[in-house]
């Protein structure tokens, strides 16, 4: 596997810079060259000067001076075929990159974010992308340089004693396998304990994110989570030093063979000078050549371990970037909404072995109407939102948009009729104007459309009473471009701004408020419900809250127990049912009363697995389904 990968790594090196990386190649020819020649002219200049009273003295002096050229040629050339690798290592970690987050933000649904097996490929995808092209880069110019190394001393064996070729090849064999196998288990280890990594990564985040500092600090965490952070640190490190260990042990028995090599061309070459066969300067040419040769197998070798390592890292690069789409989109692009969203018979559940969070929903989102959805934590309210957004896709049944398949359309055109507030929303270390204009990027620049938006969520005054107003950057852990420090919202605050940034989506057909008002005073609570109101007048909204006061003027309300919809009607109807919905609002009203009203709890319901072929609970018939979105448009 990374014997294929070595070709697609080298031809990413040299896609992404490739005049760098011929440049490279031509440097590396020359300082192949170099040494061997060095080496002749040092041998010359020896032979030389052992001529002792007879030394031609200006051959001499132009052999010092070829030599130091040289030497100055050599210095300039590893200089430049330095820079050179740099620049190429530049050039592919920005188009690996590229092309890895390109990826990533063609993953359209959420299952892979969710998944500790895609995150650790990730993170292997990153550390094998930005170093295999440049290792095979590497390997490919040291190969070559190292060759042409081998080939100018090689002839200088074969003179001097031709065995010594022999003994040097078959010292090269043992040397390549143990860094191959040195490669393979530096790589086995960095797969392994990626998620070990990734854990350290998480409590050293924990202990100095700001976000999560209040409780660290108000629970005295801090010890209990330094002191995981150090098991993750140890398991890594042991790990590492297993491997190191193992590569001492490699390179000391290694270099206990070159060393015997060494030996046996040196007592050759000893006996050669006692016969007279061999000159001084000879003798310096042999021995350098036979260190030359050895050094130069070395580099191929060691070079040939580091890019195995990385080919095999590279593999999940690879995997991530030719993977197919994990939500397949459709092509058809998403028309505006004429007359409703219909959830029919839709099952879901997050694992295959998991239990069933939607079991055969059937729910009619009209047109022009507000929809208010209730239930109890774990209900499946937020999964549905999720399957709205098409973030996941039904297991079973269908999620319509104006009678067709959202399946059919393409997901960007369909998430681009969607504005939406997620109960977790994001807090973006930005400016305020950004933090608003973000909900629709196409007009992040319109100052006016982005304080209309904060107005109708109700923040635009404290927006622009901020210390530089919109232009301000909201965050207490980075500065802005001048360097000024950011300035922190409340809670409340923030949940204003995430309101405005679903808003900025002027002309989407479905907006999706989820718990909205969560974070919010009574009465900023109230003063966003009726600018929401207004808002939504006339719009498809689905609306999803705890506090069941904020749905009362909402056209429909659906209850969900346990993934089925229970029931479903106006306020008034559905307090004079005196089931779940009147239950659940009888309850948090007795809060407000000075003597609570006792309040009987829910009807259980039942809890059975769905068979092979699951049939949910008596479902409308879906004539009326039908019948109410040509009414309702």
């Amino acid at each position: 596997m990374s014997t294929r990968a070595a070709p697609a790594a080298l031809a990413l090196s040299w896609r992404a810079a490739p005049l760098a990386s011929v440049a490279s190649l031509a440097v590396t020819l020359a300082l192949g060259v170099l040494p061997a020649t060095t080496a002749w002219t040092s041998k010359l200049l020896l032979d030389e000067l052992a001529r002792g009273h007879t030394v031609r003295v200006g051959r001499a002096s132009w052999l010092v001076a070829a030599g130091a050229a040289l030497a100055a040629a050599m210095t300039i050339l590893t200089l430049v075929s330095t820079q050179l690798s740099r620049r190429v290592q530049r050039a592919i970690t920005l188009r690996t990159q590229d092309q890895l987050y390109e990826r990533v933000n063609a993953i359209a649904g959420l299952r892979s974010f969710e998944d500790p097996v895609f995150q650790d490929r990730l993170r292997l995808a990153e550390q094998g992308a930005q170093g295999a092209p440049g290792a095979i880069t590497k390997l490919l110019t040291e190969t070559v340089r190292n060759a042409i190394v081998i080939l100018g001393y090689l002839g200088t064996l074969m003179v001097l004693w031709p065995p010594m070729a022999g003994f040097l090849a078959l010292a090269a064999v043992p040397a390549f396998l143990a860094q191959r196998e040195l490669a393979r288990r530096r790589a086995g280890t960095t797969e392994k304990m990626m998620e070990t990594a990734r854990k350290r990564y998480f409590y050293q985040a924990l202990l100095t994110d700001a976000a999560s500092a209040k409780e660290v600090r108000l629970f005295g965490l801090g010890g209990f989570f330094h002191g995981r952070l150090l098991a993750m640190l140890r398991a890594t490190t042991d790990a590492d030093l297993a491997v190191e260990a193992y590569a001492a042990r490699v390179q000391g028995l290694l270099g206990l063979l070159t060393a015997a090599v060494a030996a046996v061309a040196g007592i050759v070459v000893v006996h050669g000078i006692a016969d007279g066969r061999v000159s001084l300067g000879g003798f310096m040419l042999f021995t350098v050549a036979v260190g030359g040769v050895q050094s130069a197998v070395s580099a191929i070798t060691t070079q040939a371990s580091t890019s195995g390592q990385y080919l095999r890292l590279f593999r999940s690069w690879r995997d991530l970037v030719d993977a197919p789409a994990d939500l397949p989109s459709g092509t058809t692009p998403a028309p505006a909404l004429r007359h409703g969203v219909e959830l029919r018979d839709v099952w879901f559940r997050y694992q295959d072995d998991g239990p069933w969070v939607l079991r055969g929903v059937n729910l009619l989102i009209p047109a022009g109407q507000a929809v208010g959805l209730v239930g109890l934590n774990g209900a499946g309210k937020s999964t549905l939102v999720k399957l709205l957004c098409r973030f996941y896709a039904p297991e079973r049944g269908q999620i319509l948009w104006d009678g067709v398949d959202v399946a059919e359309f393409d997901i960007a055109s369909l998430r681009r009729r969607i504005g939406a507030t997620f109960q977790d929303f994001c807090r973006y270390d930005a400016t305020a104007a950004e933090n608003v204009g973000l909900g629709d990027l196409d007009r992040i620049g319109d100052l006016a459309a982005i304080r209309q938006a904060a107005a109708d969520a109700g923040i635009d005054a404290k927006l622009a009473g901020l210390r530089d107003g919109y232009a301000t950057f909201l965050s207490r852990v980075f500065r802005d471009a001048e360097l000024k420090a950011g300035t922190a919202l409340s809670g409340g605050q923030w949940q204003r701004v995430a309101i405005a940034r679903s808003l900025m989506r002027r002309d989407a057909d479905l907006l999706i408020l989820d718990e909205p008002g969560s974070g919010l005073d009574p009465e900023a609570e109230h003063e966003v419900h009726l600018a929401l109101s207004r808002h939504r007048a006339g719009r498809t909204s689905l609306l999803i809250s705890h506090r069941l006061s904020t749905l009362r003027d909402a056209d429909l309300i659906v209850v969900l127990r346990e993934g089925r919809v229970v029931e479903q009607g106006g306020h008034t109807e559905l307090m004079a049912a005196q089931t779940d919905y009147a239950r659940l609002f009888l309850t948090q009203a007795a809060g407000y009363r000075d003597t609570p009203e006792p309040v009987s709890a829910p009807s259980p319901s039942p809890t059975s697995e769905p068979p092979s072929e699951p049939r949910s609970e008596p479902t409308p018939d879906p004539e009326p389904f039908h019948a109410a979105i040509g009414s309702a448009s």
